[in-house]
């Protein structure tokens, strides 16, 4: 057992550096929330505007009386060659 915490030791002061906050490295913030949350807000409302107007747009078409008629002339001149 001795064995086992002398060799966990070494082990764990190796991460102690790694635990050691550094006050000169650069973190976001408050105003880096601030802009993630402008930027969130932003998107949903243009995630709602979007969804408003794909709404209002009708995909069913109205059949096109002249290409039915010419489709269907063509396909006749067709089978008679």
């Amino acid at each position: 057992m001795s064995d086992m915490s002398a060799s966990v030791s070494p082990a764990m002061t190796h991460l102690v550096p790694l635990a050691e906050v550094d006050p000169n490295k650069v973190t976001p913030g408050v105003l880096g929330f601030i802009v993630f949350a402008a930027m969130a807000l932003a998107i949903w409302g243009l995630m709602k505007s979007m969804n408003r107007h794909m709404n209002r747009v009708s995909f069913k078409e109205a059949p096109d009386p002249e290409a039915k008629s010419g489709a269907s002339a063509a396909d006749s001149e067709d089978r008679r060659s």
